[in-house]
């Protein structure tokens, strides 16, 4: 038994929550991660967890060994990557997940150079536009745009966007554009939704704040799909800036009521608070501060 790989199978085991989940992940069978276990176990001449049909729960020691391997083997990948980052290039794969959209837009188009840069860093991207659990999925970092309110993560800040009201330069020559949020009830909206309630869209006016319930014939609980209706000719949205970056440039988009501007939204990398990230996880996390901070669409405020 190899008590370091087994120790690494135990956390993510707790982690989990499940034998199969870690055996798919670690690309073994089950019986194999139950043995490994059982043999660390017979090691430690304790019981880890209590096993039931249903669930997984810590004993006492169990509890206890998991803490210490959780730093242990934090302080084991510091020191790997510190020498590694002295003697070679960093090396090794990072989890990234991240909602599709700013995926496609902001982070795939910047792997060519991060590639280039690192060359022996492998970026598994897992898109979701879910809240994702890093520590019981096992993945490296999450790019999170918006306020956060997990504590219980690390969060750096890597940029932030505006948002603003937009619509197509064709849409605007053929329906007029509004002067203000009241003009709006002249024109379809599109809406972005979250767990099938409609997001208000909100602006800064002279007097106060502002908050308008768009309406229209279109709306949709994912970023793209607002910025397709958007192209589409079907309405107007207010979204991040950074979902209609290119198209600004061309001039295939406008943005629209530039003197009832919106609040700025942040973006964050987020890593488990119980480690110590990688070196190639800040490698990762640098090279996004660094882009990002020439980007006029995501920058830090």
């Amino acid at each position: 038994m190899d008590r370091l790989d087994a120790m690494k199978l135990f956390t993510r085991v707790v982690e989990a929550g499940s034998f199969s989940a870690v055996a798919r992940e670690a690309e073994v069978s089950q019986p194999t991660v139950s043995k490994q276990l059982t043999a660390l176990e017979a090691h430690l001449g304790v019981h880890l967890l209590h096993r039931s049909s249903r669930t997984l729960r810590l004993t006492e020691a169990g509890q206890t060994f998991y803490e210490a391997s959780v730093r242990i083997l934090a302080d084991i990948e510091s020191v790997e990557s510190e020498l590694g980052l002295r003697q070679s290039r960093p090396s090794g794969t990072i989890s990234v997940t991240v909602s599709a959209g700013f995926g496609r837009l902001h982070i795939v188009p910047l792997l060519p150079a991060f590639h280039a840069k690192y060359p022996d860093i492998v970026v598994d991207i897992i898109v979701s536009d879910r809240y994702v659990d890093l520590v019981e999925e096992g993945i490296d970092v999450a790019v999170r745009i918006g306020e956060l309110s997990d504590s219980s993560l690390m969060a750096r800040k890597i940029g932030s966007s505006p948002r603003s009201t937009f619509a197509t330069a064709e849409y605007l020559l053929r329906a007029g554009e509004p002067a203000n949020p009241q003009e709006l009830d002249q024109h379809p909206c599109v809406a972005f939704t979250f767990q099938r309630r409609i997001r208000e869209w909100t602006f800064n006016t002279p007097t106060g704040h502002v908050v308008y319930r768009p309406r229209g014939p279109v709306r949709a609980n994912d970023a793209e799909n607002v910025r397709a209706a958007v192209l589409a000719g079907m309405g107007i949205a207010q979204t991040p800036r950074w979902l209609f970056s290119a198209e600004l440039q061309t001039g295939i988009v406008k943005e629209i009521l530039t003197e009832y501007p919106s609040d700025r939204t942040p973006i964050h990398a987020i890593f488990p608070a119980s480690r110590k990230p990688s070196g190639r996880l800040r490698a990762f996390i640098d090279f996004l501060v660094e882009c990002f901070a020439a980007d006029p669409c995501v920058r830090p405020a």
